[in-house]
């Protein structure tokens, strides 16, 4: 299906999107919908579509986040555990 908008509206695929894609594209649904010049039905199909995208986007992010303090936390690991080791051989 396609929105008065010419985007594809397909609400499983908006998971594929890319986090870049999905950014690139809500930044120009908040472009339109600043414009004005759109109808109702147009501005309502715009901010929901606009929503999809932003969740995409904060769903990216978590991810990133979450990779970033898993890393952080078996840096520390790792780094208490040669602690450990070279306090033992005093």
């Amino acid at each position: 299906m396609t929105t008065t908008d010419g985007q594809a509206d397909e609400k499983t695929g908006d998971s594929a999107l890319g986090y870049e894609q999905a950014r690139d594209e809500l930044i120009e649904v908040v472009r339109r919908l600043e414009a004005g010049g759109t109808t109702l039905e147009e501005s309502l199909a715009l901010w929901e579509r606009g929503e999809r995208l932003a969740k995409v986007c904060r769903r990216w992010l978590e991810g990133a986040r979450a990779r970033l303090d898993a890393a952080l936390a078996e840096e520390e690991r790792s780094e208490a555990a040669e602690a450990e080791e070279g306090d033992g051989d005093r």
